[in-house]
């Protein structure tokens, strides 16, 4: 509905977590057909393989899949939340596949968890410096992430 509603809205959609394709790099996009004529004009011919495109349609097939990955992922949200809470830490609420979390001297902290092993995103280019981005993983993920933040804050 937001679609009839606004007509500059593109409504996006990656296969990357639920999916459980990330490797493929496929997505979808949804918006008013002026706008998609438009992107159409501009994008690279066969941007995506055809086996991309045929391991999508059979992921958009899997609801069982999909129902599994959204449980792990609001599992792993809950563990990281907690975590967060019990470290004193701000966190931004988030409904996708990562959290955001404030941290002092997060520049220092990114570069401890990447000695140990432990991959985060800095988001200062989004203009805040004091968080880092974290990916929502397998429990055993996560609780290696916590641990190794514990050990460095």
């Amino acid at each position: 509905s937001w679609l009839q509603e606004f007509s500059n809205l593109i409504i996006s959609r990656t296969f990357s977590k639920a999916y459980g394709l990330a490797g493929l790099r496929v997505g979808f996009g949804a918006s008013h057909p002026e706008i998609i004529q438009f992107m159409n004009r501009v994008r690279q011919p066969f941007n995506v393989n055809s086996l991309a495109q045929d391991a999508a349609v059979a992921a958009l097939m899997d609801d069982a899949f999909v129902s599994e990955s959204k449980i792990l992922n609001n599992n792993g949200k809950n563990q990281l939340e907690s975590a967060f809470k019990k470290l004193n830490l701000d966190f931004i609420p988030t409904f996708g596949n990562f959290i955001s979390f404030k941290v002092d001297k997060a520049p220092q902290i990114y570069e401890a968890l990447l000695k140990a092993g432990v991959i985060v995103r800095p988001v200062a280019n989004y203009e805040m410096p004091d968080y880092l981005r974290v990916s929502i993983g397998l429990k055993e993920e996560n609780e290696r992430f916590i641990q190794a933040l514990e050990t460095i804050i």
